[in-house]
């Protein structure tokens, strides 16, 4: 039962996942600090060094089972949490307390472990990406036929479809994923590096054996799952990886946002609409309403997100030499908050694409609304063919035009400029074409086309090498 009687972060109690939320536990952790003591007492005792399998055994014993309680206490009295928990772990562990940390720094079980919390969040975040993805695509070739009014400058243009608008909130995701996998691919731990980052006390461990020291990284980083290291470091992995992290996920945080205004817009238009429950209310106050609070959440959290990196960039700017202890509460909130923003985003993004509701009569009729205008030309172009003259036509129809305008603007009435130009014996030529010329369809150009070609060149083989993941639901806790 919560304690209401403090402050509780709403990124755990309100948006994002358990998964998330548990990969950023304090239990996961101090698991990974455990585990790597481990890996680095192993690689030491079959490196040579007076370290014995019964100790390592009984290190093992003990490895997911964290005394928090006694830990808690030592930090109190030490005010250190990597010396409590080495402490704590010993206490369990009684034959390996002495080897327990053996040449190590607090770094090393610090930012190994947080690197590699932050690469299995990437995991988590690039399962819910995709599966987003996977929802748009079937949005995007459902309606890839379906006319609809595009918009530039927020002010009618030229038609598109459903579909392709769907295209553009895919391509940003799919610009989102190419750089997180940019980042996953490339991504190391800070190995086994010592104090500065020399490798000093593991050198005098193993009496100057470079090799030894050499291979001793190797071996600790294998049996965490990697293969890649920071071929240099000072005491801790380069701050400007975090930086580089946050970018990736404000990006992602950005695209979002995108979707989200947009389908605000298009609710506002009462053309498409987020999910709303049967009982679900809108407004306290005006019970008709249909607030887009999904929409409307995505935007608040992506808000929060995109604001971060700059924070981030402070703190890699700002790390003196081989290290300053300025980053370490700081990044104790961003990094993890982040992620959980992120995927808070990403739950409420999968629920919404998933369950659009398109109202295509009222599209028809915005359509209908503004097309008189867009065919224009074509209308223009017809009379001229059949013997009118361009510049008469042209002038005929600018002033058609704005009387139409006015009615729509002034009088509040409905766009009555096909009315007028049938009306008009300068267009005589075109009274029976006019309902061929102002079928929308004819409006699109290779929207369509354009759909299926950007989803079977760049999007489908995407999700074919994610076909395992799919199939997420988006959560909406409240």
């Amino acid at each position: 039962m919560a304690d209401y009687t403090v402050y509780e972060n709403p990124l755990i109690t309100r948006y994002a996942g358990r998964e998330m939320s548990e990969n950023f536990s304090d239990l996961k952790r101090f698991r990974l600090w455990r585990k790597l003591w481990i890996a680095l007492a192993e690689s030491e005792m079959e490196l040579g060094l007076n370290i014995t399998k019964s100790q390592v055994d009984e290190m093992k014993k003990y490895a997911d089972d964290i005394n928090f309680d006694v830990a808690e206490k030592y930090e109190h009295a030490v005010r250190h949490d990597v010396m409590a928990h080495v402490k704590a772990f010993g206490d369990q562990a009684k034959s390996a307390a002495p080897i327990i940390h053996l040449g190590a720094t607090s770094c090393f079980v610090d930012c190994n472990s947080e690197l590699i919390i932050m690469y299995d969040a990437l995991g988590i975040i690039k399962t819910k990406l995709v599966n987003v993805m996977d929802k748009l695509r079937a949005f995007a070739l459902k309606y890839k036929d379906m006319p609809t009014l595009g918009f530039t400058h927020l002010q009618p243009a030229q038609l598109t479809t459903v579909g392709k608008r769907a295209t553009l909130w895919l391509q940003d995701l799919e610009m989102d994923y190419n750089n997180l996998e940019n980042l996953l691919a490339s991504f190391k731990l800070r190995g086994v590096k010592g104090t500065t980052g020399t490798q000093a006390s593991f050198m005098e461990l193993f009496n100057g054996d470079e090799n030894k020291v050499k291979e001793l990284e190797k071996r600790v980083v294998a049996k965490m799952g990697f293969d890649k290291v920071y071929g240099v470091t000072g005491q801790t992995y380069p701050r400007k990886f975090d930086y580089n992290v946050l970018c990736v996920l404000s990006q992602m945080a950005q695209s979002a946002y995108k979707f989200s205004n947009d389908i605000r817009i298009l609710q506002n238009m009462k053309e498409i609409e987020e999910p709303f429950e049967k009982s679900q209310i809108g407004s306290s106050a005006m019970a008709y309403k249909r607030n887009p609070m999904r929409s409307e959440r995505i935007g608040s959290l992506a808000r929060f997100v995109i604001s971060l990196p700059m924070n981030s960039a402070i703190t890699a700017g700002t790390q003196w030499f081989e290290r300053t202890l300025d980053d370490s509460a700081n990044r104790r909130i961003v990094n993890a908050q982040a992620f959980l923003a992120l995927d808070g985003i990403l739950n409420i993004y999968m629920n919404v694409s998933e369950n659009l509701v398109v109202y295509d009569k009222v599209i028809a009729r915005h359509i209908a609304a503004e097309l008189p205008f867009m065919a224009t030309e074509n209308i223009m172009m017809e009379c001229v063919k059949a013997g009118g003259n361009r510049q008469e036509l042209h002038e005929r129809i600018r002033v058609l035009s704005m009387e139409a305008g006015k009615n729509v603007k002034v009088n509040g009435g409905e766009n009555n400029l096909i009315e007028l130009i049938k009306a008009d014996d300068m267009f005589a030529a075109v009274k029976d074409k006019l309902d061929e010329i102002l079928d929308a369809r004819k409006f699109i150009g290779r929207a369509p086309s354009q759909v299926t070609e950007f989803i079977a060149n760049e999007i489908d083989p995407i999700l074919a090498a994610n076909s395992a993941v799919l199939g997420k639901k988006g959560e909406v806790k409240v």
